[in-house]
């Protein structure tokens, strides 16, 4: 009976969740928690990440240099999503930068505009303009709400029907892998692969944002080239295991180059 409680009430989550649309891919999609819910759970989980890792200062150029693209980007994002009328997505977002000293090929943002950059990543980077594509990339994630779907399937798959509030009693570090896992941020669980629907629209949308901040969205192409190559045929970077990056991926940047180029004012 208490399974069959569990199912009925997903069946109901599931009828009377709202769906809304993904800017740039117009895609449908249908998260089963609120993003306030989210934003307030990566609030803890961001805060514990960084009790526990080695959070450069702002005396340190490379901490400043991703801050300094943060701040520039945040104004792009939000001026792009006045401009397409979905403020609401952005909406208690408390826009957060911080570099960890770590040799790991990684970044994140968390719901909320919470962000994370590896040292490990700022080599092939090379310049503010590939901070501002991995910046604009991670971003968009968090604007196109990946996460929460992310979440939501992985916890009708690992929590076995129980909803959100359950999960969290019975099993808190369950729940606690699972959040992080849907943000990037590596666990016990394995990876939960981004989509390539959420591939392409973090490239497009992170594309339109650090063009509207200045940066050259052409230099989208090097980067990923760089991360491609980067592996060499061993395990890929932390970022690539969860971000597939292949010919085609170049090729659905560089078709869709003409429309952010639209966007580019140097």
């Amino acid at each position: 009976m208490k399974k069959f409680n569990r199912f009925s009430t997903w069946i109901t989550i599931l009828l009377f969740v709202g769906c809304s649309t993904v800017p740039i891919s117009g895609r449908r999609q249908m998260n089963l928690y609120p993003e306030s819910t989210m934003i307030s759970m990566s609030l803890q989980a961001y805060s514990d990440f960084l009790g526990e890792a080695n959070v450069l200062g702002m005396h340190d150029s490379r901490a400043r240099m991703v801050r300094d693209v943060g701040d520039k980007m945040v104004v792009s994002v939000e001026n792009y999503m006045k401009k397409i009328n979905q403020k609401k997505r952005i909406e208690g977002f408390d826009w957060t930068f911080n570099t960890v000293d770590d040799p790991t090929v990684n970044a994140w943002c968390m719901p909320g505009g919470r962000v994370v950059f590896y040292t490990g990543i700022l080599p092939i980077c090379e310049d503010e303009t590939g901070i501002a594509v991995v910046m604009g990339h991670e971003i968009a994630h968090a604007v196109a709400r990946h996460g929460n779907e992310r979440m939501s399937q992985a916890v009708v798959v690992y929590g076995a029907g129980m909803t959100l509030d359950v999960l969290t009693s019975e099993k808190p570090g369950l729940t606690r892998d699972i959040l992080l896992q849907s943000f990037g941020i590596g666990s016990g669980l394995g990876t939960l692969a981004f989509s390539r629907n959420h591939e392409s629209e973090a490239d497009k949308l992170g594309m339109v944002f650090m063009a509207m901040a200045g940066y050259d969205p052409r230099e989208a192409v090097n980067f990923w080239t760089r991360m491609s190559q980067l592996s060499g045929g061993q395990k890929p970077p932390e970022l690539l295991s969860t971000h597939p990056s292949d010919e085609r991926r170049i090729r659905d940047i560089e078709a869709f180059m003409p429309e952010a180029l639209k966007y580019y004012n140097p």
